[in-house]
């Protein structure tokens, strides 16, 4: 029986941030990139910078790095203010997306490249060589060259070059983007096998949410330079603070409406004339009587050719379409007002004959804790 204690140092007020960001803003010109970001970032953490591209992530990681300057604000690590200090002269290591491994040199040359210009001593050299290739399980490719190597080798090749001066934050800007889906899947469990063997504190820039949902201890979702939420994978999913980040992560049915009850933790949100309200968890800063949207993910939804009548939370529309995903299929459903609602259901039978089809009239259901009311 494990009864290890989380790792949820965010919560304890007097556990102290190996980084923090202290209202840091960066400017080009009248362009604001990062805009009062307040961030605490704590140690053996895999903290994830998520957004779309342009939103400011890759900013915010290279003033961590030392690569740009910050315009307002403090950056530390450890402690330590990083104003004016070098890239070379802090102790972080950055591993970009295209690798940059040095073509002409073996594997094993490659990880002693760094070693070799440190303060660490040459009889030590070969020994932390060999300590990374074991981390990383590439013993039999030392004597190999990139080219001779795949991808996902590569992409370790890299991390264990990043990892070999021991530094104690590595940035991993889009590191698993040149990867095919399943390589980049395999290779998300070994980063977290790594860092944790490691204990070393790794900030990843990404704007693949499954990859943020499948590494991160905590999410940080950006947006036009600003910080939307940070929290947990599973809260950032099961409770958005914002529409924004519903819909961001993951799939999701977004109805808006009017809010018309917000009592304890609970809220309606009347979204059609003649319709029942929709009832679902209340969001944060939630008013009655304002506008509002709900938002339930698919999986969530369970669809029936007959009306449901044990549930508050029900509505009927067409299905419009359905997509196979082998082990899921996505039903569409176009609601009568025109709204179009997903309902997702494991195939965990062989569909020889389908109970629901196109075209079917059938009814939507979720309880009343399936989907959250959000102020819009």
């Amino acid at each position: 029986m494990n009864t290890a204690a989380p790792f949820e140092p965010w919560t304890d007020e007097t556990a102290t941030p190996l980084i923090e960001f202290s209202n840091v803003t960066k400017r080009y010109g009248e362009f604001t990139a990062i805009d009062q970001v307040d961030l605490k970032i704590y140690p053996k953490e895999f903290f994830a910078l998520l957004g779309p591209s342009g939103c400011g992530k890759t900013t915010l990681m290279r003033m961590l790095g030392g690569f740009e300057t910050v315009t307002e604000g403090t950056i530390t690590i450890d402690g330590v203010d990083m104003k004016g200090i070098p890239p070379n002269k802090r102790a972080v290591n950055m591993m970009f997306q295209s690798y940059a491994l040095f073509p002409h040199l073996t594997v094993a040359d490659n990880l002693a490249f760094g070693l070799k210009r440190s303060n660490m001593p040459k009889s030590e050299i070969d020994g932390r060589v060999e300590e990374m290739l074991r981390l990383v399980q590439l013993q039999k490719f030392a004597h190999r060259k990139p080219h001779q190597m795949s991808g996902g080798q590569r992409q370790r090749v890299a991390l264990a070059r990043a990892l070999a001066k021991a530094p104690k934050l590595l940035l991993l800007d889009e590191p698993l983007g040149a990867l095919d889906k399943k390589l980049r899947q395999e290779t998300q469990f070994e980063l977290m096998d790594i860092q944790e063997k490691t204990g070393t504190t790794f900030v990843i820039v990404t704007h693949d949410q499954e990859e943020a949902m499948t590494v991160a201890s905590r999410i940080a979702v950006m947006d036009h330079g600003k910080l939307k939420q940070v929290d947990t994978p599973d809260r950032v999913y099961e409770v958005p603070n914002s529409v924004y980040v519903a819909d961001f992560i993951g799939d999701v049915n977004i109805i808006e409406g009017q809010v018309t009850k917000v009592q304890g933790d609970t809220a309606e949100l009347l979204w059609g004339e003649g319709k029942p309200s929709i009832r679902g968890m209340a969001g944060n800063n939630l008013s009655s009587q304002t506008s509002g949207a709900f938002a339930v993910r698919p999986e969530k939804v369970a669809i029936f050719t007959e009306e449901p009548a044990d549930r508050h939370n029900r509505v009927t529309g067409m299905v419009e379409d359905i997509a196979y995903l082998g082990n899921m299929s996505t039903y569409y459903v176009r609601l009568e007002n025109g709204a179009l609602i997903k309902s997702q259901v494991a195939n965990d039978r062989r569909i020889a004959h389908r109970s629901i089809t196109w075209n079917d009239t059938v009814w939507l259901s979720w309880t009343d804790t399936a989907g959250i009311v959000l102020a819009s």
